[in-house]
């Protein structure tokens, strides 16, 4: 008789684990309607009602930490102070890491568009650094009585790069991890890269960060698990690559599953399906309504 009622106890304040909402991200803000990590794309995000802001870091010259995908002014989106677009041959030379802030500021990647995303609205605008992205971000959620959001910031980094166009490792990382702990709580951030020396490093030097592994090679979990050397709290690979055995397996291994970049509606059903735990997008507007 115990034992019924204490079943029936159970079943009605359910002692299985609380699911989880899926976590819905915006990459690069919401690349397919704004800029690229600009304010305009990140504030569009939230618009369309993203849980996680997904980014990526880079460093100037002067140790500042700014939003940016490449570490390089790119010639299909970015035009230089005298209004010019952006050369090819001049991408390698507007190395972000050998320019100041103040020069940074004084390109546009906006006002042109990108021809790969045409629904994307074309606006002026500046790389901004990523501790006004933050405090903007979090003045509008409190301005707006708006729930809180995560950020799940890329250190952008390859390793034949260390010294060229960033830092390496260990100074990249205490940089950004700088500006993040003066405004937000460990648990309202992952750090995430391609590059696993910066995952090791942080993982020794900071394991109470939540960190990410992003991968894009068809190697396999477990092998690139080993390759890592620790569990890290979410794995997240190219979607393309990832089947209902990788889901399982991943889960099994007690992490999250967050694959990038799926911009396509049936896409995202798909994955929803299998049990991702969320979905990184350029679309966030068609995530919506999407539930675990």
């Amino acid at each position: 008789m115990k034992t019924s009622v204490f079943l029936l106890f159970c079943l009605s304040l359910s002692c299985t684990k609380v699911q989880e909402p899926l976590d819905v991200q915006g990459h690069r803000g919401a690349r397919g309607l704004m800029p690229e990590n600009s304010i305009p794309a990140f504030m569009k995000a939230l618009e369309e009602g993203v849980t996680t802001l997904e980014l990526d870091v880079v460093i100037t010259k002067d140790k500042q930490v700014v939003v940016s995908h490449d570490p390089y002014m790119l010639s299909g989106i970015c035009s230089k102070p005298n209004g010019e677009p952006v050369t090819k041959e001049e991408e390698q030379e507007l190395n972000i890491y050998q320019m100041d802030y103040a020069e940074v500021v004084g390109y546009d990647c906006g006002s042109r568009g990108n021809a790969r995303f045409p629904e994307q609205e074309k606006t002026e605008t500046v790389k901004p650094l990523l501790a006004d992205l933050i405090s903007l971000v979090e003045d509008h959620l409190k301005e707006n009585n708006l729930p809180k959001v995560g950020y799940n910031i890329e250190i952008k980094s390859v390793e034949s790069e260390y010294n060229v166009s960033q830092p390496e490792v260990d100074e990249f990382s205490k940089l950004v991890l700088a500006i993040i702990r003066e405004r937000l709580t460990n648990d309202r951030f992952t750090i995430q890269s391609f590059d696993f020396n910066v995952l090791k490093h942080l993982h020794k030097s900071n394991p109470n960060v939540r960190l990410v592994a992003l991968v894009e090679n068809d190697k396999g979990v477990n092998a690139n698990l080993e390759a890592l050397g620790f569990t890290p709290e979410v794995y997240s690979p190219y979607y393309v690559l990832l089947v209902k055995k990788d889901i399982d397996l991943i889960h099994e291994k007690g992490m999250k599953v967050i694959p990038w970049t799926v911009n396509d509606r049936k896409d995202m059903e798909r994955l929803v399906v299998d049990g991702v735990d969320g979905v990184i997008t350029d679309y966030p507007n068609l995530a919506k309504g999407l539930k675990k």
